[in-house]
């Protein structure tokens, strides 16, 4: 086994915090893509949505699909979620919901919502952190 790291174009270069946003793991059998969890944060670390919980996961996914795609994945291959949620925000399920749903449409992948006193930065209200996608060779 090996493992390597991708800096997508579009997500902001996280190796100055001491890890990095996509870890491939090989194989005999192919590749496992790890993705880091993401929050809001455009490429200059720049919040999205400030106060909107639902701007913030639709960046937040919309920079896993970012860090998938720069390995040759996809995000509909991602089959669970696990969503970090501020515990002041846990009553916004259905804004969770309804995004959830816009960009998953009717092939939802499993989920678990955390309520978490804070994160990364005081501004973000979620983060979302994919399961592996593995990518068998010849893909």
């Amino acid at each position: 086994m090996s493992r390597s790291t991708r800096i997508p174009t579009g997500i902001f270069d996280s190796r100055q915090f001491g890890f990095a946003q996509v870890a491939i793991v090989t194989n005999f059998l192919g590749r496992e893509v790890h993705v880091s969890g993401q929050t809001a944060w455009d490429a200059e670390r720049n919040v999205v949505g400030v106060g909107d919980i639902g701007r913030q996961l639709e960046k937040s996914l919309a920079n896993v699909a970012v860090a998938l795609e720069s390995v040759g994945a996809k995000l509909d291959q991602v089959g669970s979620l696990r969503i970090y949620v501020r515990q002041s925000h846990m009553y916004e399920g259905k804004a969770i919901g309804s995004v959830l749903k816009a960009v998953f449409g009717d092939k939802l992948p499993c989920s678990t919502w955390i309520g978490v006193p804070c994160l990364a930065q005081e501004e973000f209200l979620v983060e979302v952190e994919p399961s592996p996608v593995f990518l068998p060779y010849g893909t």
